[in-house]
């Protein structure tokens, strides 16, 4: 088999670290402050936009290690993904901001690949992951997301595709 039990918790865990600021979003309207403040970069334009809260950061913090620890992987792993998830997706925000991209524009590869990437290299100090099934698994998130993103989009969670 190309990835095992564990890996295949881990692509879930991912799904968890990157839905969680997204539910959360739906569930609780406060608490919505942008990250950065509404502040701007040295280039004018803002650092990460109006949808990276503080909210949604919390909300991966504490639902991935949560998930991990009930999948029977610890919490260290689950707060590593969720940590480096958000990273890798604040990480996006700021390439697309200074690509003068909109906030909640897609950019294919960019809006997945950060934030699936980073964590599953931080996570594999702590859990076997070689390099072809990081790749295996950032390919999987990639493509997975494209379809979550439809049908999260046709429920109502999620305002674009």
């Amino acid at each position: 088999m190309w990835l095992t039990h564990e890996q295949l918790l881990i692509l879930l865990l991912l799904l968890i670290a990157n839905g969680a600021p997204l539910l959360t979003g739906k569930l609780l309207r406060q608490y919505n402050h942008p990250l950065d403040g509404e502040s701007n970069f040295i280039d004018g334009r803002p650092l990460f936009g109006p949808n990276k809260t503080m909210r949604g950061i919390l909300a991966a913090l504490v639902a991935t290690p949560l998930a991990s620890m009930a999948l029977g992987l610890g919490w260290l792993p689950g707060l590593l993904i969720g940590l480096f998830a958000m990273i890798g997706d604040l990480f996006s925000s700021f390439l697309k901001r200074r690509l003068n991209m909109p906030s909640g524009s897609r950019a294919s590869g960019l809006d997945h690949i950060p934030e699936s990437l980073f964590p599953l290299l931080a996570c594999s100090t702590v859990v076997e992951l070689p390099a072809f099934q990081i790749f295996l698994l950032v390919a999987l998130f990639v493509s997975g997301g494209f379809l979550l993103s439809r049908i999260a989009r046709w429920l109502g969670i999620r305002e674009h595709p």
